[in-house]
Parts: C-alpha cells; structure tokens; sequence
C-alpha cells in the first residue's frame, strides 16, 4: 500500500501491521555549474549524519564533482566500517523543497539503493511537517 501524505511526501511499503520503512519527498536537485534541474525522489533518514547521493546516480546525471582535501569513512549503525569505499567527492547542488531553495554540498557514495538521502542535517533545517 502507497499512501499519500503531503503533496510531496509519500509513505512506502505500508501493509496492515507492518512498520514505516521508507518515508520519501519529491525534490528538486539543480547543477550550479549548468543551472540545470531534475526532480527526484529523496529519502528522509533521521539516522544518517548527513546528505548522500548515490554515485552511479552523480556519473549518470553528470554532477560535477568536487574531491575532498581527505576521504571520509562511512560507519554503520553498529559501529563498524561500511563495506563501500570512503566518501571522496561531493557535489554541489541547488535543493529545492516545497518553498525551501538552498545551496548545499551533498556527498557521493557508491552501493546506494536511494539517489539521495536527507539525513538529519537537512531534517533539522527544514522540520517537515511528516504525520
């Protein structure tokens, strides 16, 4: 069952009696260097400690990308080291939510099942109202 929130917030994979999974929100990424823009689907994780765009999703949209003075590890919920490669890049992107619009850094990493994850970062900023 797919439900509807806001007019754009949905809620995934709902059945009777199962848990909230998936919360998502239609955003609008724009390229600073192109002044481009596409809407994608965005995932809300209060559990991630930043913003995280999938990097076969960065080569396919070609965000340009910025490399990082050191690479970033990625840990997991317990603790230890995530599988993929360290975060290297990030890109640069205009984000645009509703009336919200601001420029911001997103990292890059690969092995991602979302285009874009909000973590708690952006949830702190911007407080969508998610019932």
């Amino acid at each position: 069952m797919l439900a509807r929130v806001t007019d754009n917030t949905s809620i995934c994979n709902l059945d009777k009696g199962d848990l909230l999974r998936e919360v998502m929100v239609k955003i609008g990424l724009e390229r600073i260097d192109m002044q481009e823009g596409i809407m994608v689907e965005a995932l809300l994780d209060s559990g991630v400690t930043g913003l995280v765009m999938s990097s076969e999703f960065t080569r396919k949209q070609r965000f340009k990308l910025k490399k990082l003075d050191r690479p970033m590890y990625v840990r997991n919920v317990d603790g230890s080291l995530n599988k993929e490669e360290p975060i290297e890049h990030t890109v640069e992107v205009n984000i645009y939510y509703q009336e919200h619009r601001e420029r911001t850094k997103i990292d890059v990493i690969g092995g991602q099942k979302w285009m874009v994850i909000l973590g708690m970062p952006w949830l702190a900023r911007h407080n969508p109202e998610i019932d």
